[in-house]
Parts: structure tokens; sequence; C-alpha cells
């Protein structure tokens, strides 16, 4: 207090006297020092940089693409600092779009369709002090209409909801998260421009959180999560969390709770679907983070053991190691389809006082309940919800290979990510190997082919039924039926056949062995001959 008394009198403000431990020290690494490869570099995000400086802006290569370039690795996304507003940007480039509200970032994009290429650009941000900042009493939702006009907001516990005041690199560099992240990287001359010893940390292999960790978490506390993702990222490479960055998480972990639940929903996707799923769950346990941190969360760590659970997380992070799409709604149908599976079972047995439901309400009526007790209204029940309940309704219909259906199911939209549902099912045991091979054959043969799949179950069905019609123990004599014409007999063999068609599946899923139930065929039953009577005119007669 005294010595910010004397600085006031001597006329120095408090910004300059912490202006080199807020801030930082400049230091310009050269390339033989760094040793960053160029050729590691994209060429797109070589083209923005360029386009930036030929305009008279700075512009770097910044954030973790800096870092993996010092580790010699060759980084999967490029984001660009410069000190260019957004609406600069946008003009410099035929494809570049502005997005966000609480941080306004633009969008260059290479490319069309799935092979296109999005370079994240970004203004440098002032450090601004959350007491300087306008606060307002709600939160992201209801102070919508006061946030409209600000450009730097807080709300009542400190969390920064507003953050759109421009100012100059050191700056940038203090209000971003992880010293290894803090960093410039200049490809025209090479130069790496660091402020807080991010290539120490690097070469030393610490996460290390810039400033005070207390004080960071609460102005954002989605740098909770974002420690977490990033240590279980960097994990593989021999990256420890620095012990003062941890030491506050789980203290600061109830600051969640009043972060919007649509951005809690997306940054647990963030830790889920960056290829390091099961990295992810390993970090949240040793931290003591297990639970607690979003409810959907604490039951993908809870079940994260169980067989089907973990070759669902095991397949997503190999998918996205091996650059291939992944969907959320196919991790988030397999981390909750115990729900479903129980659920539908309970219905059709007509557990706890229920009436006995048919199979396809029953699984309805399970999806729904899944839904409103552990996704809620998050996802909006849009594209994410329509996409786990395609998932789920289409398991049944594996079990049924005669017909039209093979035919019909391979043509819906969403067959693929069905099949790959069913495939980790069987994998673990829960259906039949043989009939994932079934359909994986049949989804790619041609017509031909189809059809002697088709035989070859019909086949498989005809042997069964006609092993349990000898396993049958005998029973009492009954009347000889009486032989009908050959006509006649073709004739319910069709019926037959037709009514194989119309075979419900039982109590909600597989039988043991893995493959598909029987198919029950629906025959009247025939009274017995009567003594007198000339068969069946007799024995109406005789009634009549």
């Amino acid at each position: 207090m005294i010595k910010t008394f004397i600085d006031k009198l001597l006329g120095k403000s408090a910004g300059s006297t912490q202006g080199k431990s807020r801030f930082g020290k400049r230091q310009e690494v050269p390339a033989e020092v760094h040793k960053i490869d160029p050729a590691l570099v994209d060429e797109r995000a070589r083209n923005v940089v360029t386009t930036l400086q030929q305009a008279g802006y700075e512009a770097y290569v910044v954030g973790g693409a800096v870092r993996d370039l010092l580790l010699g690795l060759r980084p999967k996304d490029f984001d660009v600092a410069t000190n260019a507003t957004p609406e600069q940007v946008k003009s410099l480039f035929r494809r570049a779009f502005i997005i966000g509200r609480r941080f306004r970032i633009v969008h260059v994009v290479y490319g069309r369709g799935r092979e296109h290429e999005v370079i994240e650009v970004s203004t440098f941000r002032a450090y601004m002090d959350s007491a300087a900042a306008e606060q307002v009493a709600g939160n992201e939702r209801t102070s919508k209409g006061e946030l409209a006009s600000m450009k730097h907001a807080v709300d009542a516990s400190g969390r920064v909801l507003r953050d759109n005041v421009w100012g100059p690199q050191e700056e940038d560099a203090a209000r971003r998260d992880f010293t290894v992240n803090a960093m410039y990287y200049d490809p025209a001359n090479q130069v790496v421009v660091d402020y807080h010893n991010g290539i120490k940390d690097a070469q030393k292999l610490t996460l290390r959180m810039i400033g005070d960790p207390v004080t960071r978490y609460r102005e954002d506390p989605v740098r909770i999560i974002r420690a977490i993702r990033f240590s279980a990222k960097l994990a593989a490479l021999g990256f420890k969390m620095e012990a003062k960055t941890a030491a506050p998480l789980i203290e600061s972990s109830k600051l969640l709770a009043d972060v919007p639940q649509s951005r809690m929903f997306d940054e647990m996707l963030k830790l889920l679907q960056t290829g390091h799923a099961i990295a992810t769950i390993e970090q949240l346990r040793k931290l003591g983070l297990a639970t607690g941190i979003y409810p959907l969360l604490d039951v993908v760590v809870e079940r994260a053991d169980q067989p089907f659970v973990k070759a669902a997380l095991q397949d997503t992070d190999r998918r996205v190691g091996e650059g291939k799409p992944v969907a959320p709604s196919f991790l988030l149908a397999c981390v909750l389809w115990a729900d479903v599976r129980d659920g539908w079972a309970q219905r059709q047995e007509g557990r706890h006082g229920q009436r006995p439901q048919p199979p396809f309400p029953a699984l309805q009526d399970a999806i729904d309940d899944v839904f409103n007790s552990r996704i809620g209204d998050v996802s909006g029940r849009g594209k994410l919800a329509a996409d786990m309940r395609e998932i789920w309704m289409m398991q049944p219909r594996f079990d049924k290979r005669t017909g039209s259906t093979p035919y019909s199911l391979v043509e819906q939209a969403r067959f693929r990510a069905a099949f790959d549902f069913m495939r980790l099912r069987a994998d673990v045991g829960e259906v039949g190997e043989a009939i994932a091979e079934w359909w994986q054959e049949f989804s790619t043969a041609d017509d031909v082919r189809r059809q002697d799949l088709l035989e070859q179950v019909r086949d498989e069905q005809k042997t069964r039924q006609r092993v349990r019609v000898r396993e049958t123990p005998p029973s009492s004599p009954s009347p000889k039926p009486r032989s009908e014409p050959a006509g006649r007999q073709r004739q319910g063999e069709a019926q037959d056949s037709e009514q194989d068609e119309e075979v419900e599946v039982e109590a909600g899923a597989v039988p043991p062995d893995g493959e598909a139930p029987a198919a029950r065929k629906r025959r009247r039953r025939r009274k017995p001959r009567t003594g007198g009577g000339g068969g069946e005119g007799g024995g109406g007669a005789a009634g009549e």
C-alpha cells in the first residue's frame, strides 16, 4: 500500500510498475536456436501471414502450432495472430468470415467440402483488468441485451463475458492460457517471439499457466477444462502440469456451474473428440476431477472401463489419429446405450408395474427417457439427437436378414454409423461375429452376391428349424393330419414365407449366441378329425 502511494506521488502508474512481471520480457529467438523446420508450416497458414504482412500488418503463426513445431511435430491446425482488426482481415481474403461474440475472430477458408481448411485469425487483445471492465448482474443468456454494446464485460464472479478490446502483442501474450501456447512464429524471417519463457517450458516438458492460476480460472472457468485437455494431449510427449497450475483445479471447478450449459457441452466434446479421449479420462481421475465437471462427462468417466464404452473411446482416438471424421452422436450413443438397452428390456417385460409394450414403442420410449435424463435440452433435440436415435433404432433391424429389409437398411443415410455401432457390439460379444461379417459383406456386395447371402440365411434358418423339431421331446399320440393337395401346400408355404417378413424381435436384443432370432411362423391350428366325418366338410356339417 505504501509503495503504491509513493508511486502515485512520483506519477508512476500501476501498469508501468507491474508491466515487466505482467507482460513478460520480449525475446526474439532465431532459427539456429529454436531449430523449427520451415517445411512443417502449412502453406495456407504461410499465405495468410504473408498476405497480412504485405498489407502492412504484423502477423504470426501462434499458439499450439508453434509449440508443436518446436517439438518437431507437424501441427494439425494453424492459428494466426495479427494487429489487424477482424474487419481489416476480412477485407483481404475472398472467403473470410467473422464469427463469435465473446471473442471476435476471422475464419479464412481454403478449399470446399470435406477437404476444406480453416485458418483462424485473431486480433491482438489488450490485457484488461476485470476491475476496469463493465459489470452485468446476470450471465451470457440473461444479460444478452446489455452485452450487445459492450467490448469488455464481466459478471458478478469476475468471469469474462466480452473481451474485444484490441492491444499490443505483449498484452495479447499475457492473456493467453499457458506459456507453451503463447509464442509467435514469423515464417518469413523464422524468428520466434517469446514473452513468458515458453521455449524453456517446452524443453522442460512443463505445462504452466501464465499469471496467477486462481485468478485466471476465475476470469474464465473453462480454462480448467483447457488445462485438463492440454495435459491429456501432451502427456504422451512427457509433459507434466506444474504443481502451482494444478493445485487450484478442484476448488475452482465449482465456478463451472455458472458457465452456460451449451458451452459446457461443447467443451466436453472437445475433451473426447480431439484424439486423446482415453488420456483425458486418466487425467480427470489423476487430478481428482472424475466427477463434478459436467453431468454427462461424469457418466463417460464412470463407464470408461466398460468394454463397449472403452472400445468406442479407443475407436474415436484411432479415427482422429488417422485424420478421419468423428461424430459426437456416435460416441454419445455408445456411452448411453446401456441405459437405452435396459429401459427397452424393462418396457417389453412390463417391470415395475408397467404393462408390457411391443418392441418398437418400447424402444422409442426408452430413448426419450434417456434424452430427458442424460442430455436435456442442450442438444436442442436437433441433428445430434436425431442421429443418436437413428443409430439406436437401427440395431434391432440388423437381426432381420430376410426379404427386402437388408436392401432398405443399407440405403439409410445413417447406415454406416449404425453398422459401426453394431460392429463394436460384436467386438465385445454383444452381437454374434457372424452377423457383423454378413452385414459387412452385404453392404459392399453386388446384386448377385447379395442374393447368395440371402439364400445362405434362409438355408441356415431351415436347418435350425429342423434341428429344433428333432430335439422336441415326444408327446402323446395325436391324430395324423390329413395331407393337403400340392397346390394348397404350396400356397401355405407362400403364406408362411410372407409371415416371415412380419417377425418382430423380442426383449430388446440379441440371443446369447449372437445369431438372429428364428422367425416364428403363425400357423392356424387344425381341429382333429372326428369319427364319421368326411374331412373338413364333415367337421363343418357336424358343427352345424
